[in-house]
């Protein structure tokens, strides 16, 4: 299989853009869209007959595949909007009392840190946010800075598998043995999970994983899962209550209401493509170059990556000089035709790099030059 410009058709990327942010949305290959239509002119072809007829055991064929490739039950898994929807699902699910505690780490989703507080505010309960070192963490450091901030009144520890901003791939087995030593139950966002590392969710044994379908395994928009463990089921509900109440994990999620379901339907698609890339060989094949490519960026720039082989995966972070506003650089950079995110972490601005199937290494070349034309401008800018 050939990576890079040679397969970038596979995509309907725009050809003059250089595309280095496959982490914040993803990019449909043109094989998942074209399952997706026949789903959609399936469901307008008679929808009454879809919903009753067609719809239950196509989500059900749907999530069975997904399970499969995650190594769970189907029957543990349902389909959501988002990851965020689906940690939404199992925060606003607890019951929690005044005085309780939510785990989560400095380097929370900031949608996901909002909606810690959300549930917080009105049961009286507080969030503790545990520093991870950065930059350039140990993944055992990591594990120690967890495992220190749990206290007698943690209820539930939300443990992002890969953090956003910082890029990170955490190691996430060790944390939740620590978490589950303590009898905290862990709570993973796998936003960037799956088809951006290898994953068996039995084995990982969390009490809930949460992840996008729509980022690194090529999915539609829109299709992402929450997966619970049995034990865990009981009183997990939906955002949105449905007819389902009371019926079951797999009742209530499974219908919250009229709604296109082509984005799950189609996610074989997505397991097809991803597979017929490579797979495995795919993962591994991302995480290298995207090492390298934050490697060539920093030397470059005469900075430092955020992360190191250990913690490194199908994302790169790499420290922009001097001082920098994020805000700015991120606008300057799209004006000049690229995606790479610039976050603000402590008071230090870094850029974050992706890698999948169609980039290649003359692609961080070329962000060299952008990200160069973008600070000599905003530096320019604040001389004058």
């Amino acid at each position: 299989m050939e990576y890079g410009a040679a397969i970038r058709d596979e995509w309907s990327l725009d050809p003059d853009f250089l595309t280095l942010n496959h982490g914040s949305y993803g990019a449909t290959p043109r094989v998942v869209r074209a399952a997706q239509d026949v789903w959609r002119a399936r469901l307008e072809a008679q929808p009454s007959r879809f919903f009753r007829d067609t719809y239950p055991a196509a989500i059900r064929h749907a999530a069975a595949a997904l399970a499969s490739f995650l190594g769970a039950n189907a029957d543990d898994l349902a389909f959501v909007e988002n990851a965020t929807t689906g940690c939404n699902a199992v925060l606003r699910s607890l019951r929690l009392a005044p005085g309780d505690e939510i785990l989560a780490l400095a380097h929370v989703y900031g949608a996901v840190r909002n909606t810690i507080r959300h549930v917080c505010e009105r049961a009286g309960a507080t969030l503790v946010e545990a520093a991870i070192p950065f930059p350039r963490p140990l993944p055992d450091d990591i594990t120690a800075a967890v495992a220190a901030a749990i206290t007698p009144r943690t209820r539930i520890a939300v443990i992002d598998h890969i953090t956003s901003a910082s890029a990170l791939v955490l190691p996430i087995a060790a944390i939740i043995a620590a978490c589950h030593a303590r009898g905290v139950p862990v709570l993973v966002d796998g936003a960037h999970g799956p088809g951006h590392v290898d994953l068996d969710l039995t084995a990982l044994d969390a009490d809930w994983y949460t992840g996008n379908c729509h980022k690194w395994l090529n999915a539609a928009k829109g299709c992402a899962f929450l997966w619970a463990r049995p034990d865990r089921q009981a009183d997990l509900h939906p955002v949105t209550i449905s007819h389902g109440y009371g019926q079951g994990f797999r009742a209530e999620f499974d219908w919250t209401g009229t709604f296109d379901p082509s984005a799950y339907l189609s996610v074989t698609a997505a397991l097809d493509f991803h597979a017929r890339l490579g797979g495995p060989r795919l993962r591994a094949r991302n995480a290298t170059l995207a090492f390298e490519g934050a490697r060539l960026v920093a030397a470059r720039l005469g900075t430092e990556t955020g992360g190191g082989n250990a913690v490194s995966g199908a994302m790169g972070l790499v420290r922009l000089p001097g001082r920098v506003d994020a805000t700015d650089m991120r606008a300057r950079l799209l004006a000049l035709g690229t995606d790479a995110p610039v976050s603000a972490i402590g008071d230090t601005a870094w850029l974050r790099i992706s890698a999948q199937a169609y980039n290649e290494p003359a692609d961080y070349e070329r962000l060299c030059d952008l990200v160069a034309r973008a600070l000599a401008a905003q530096q320019a800018s604040a001389a004058f």
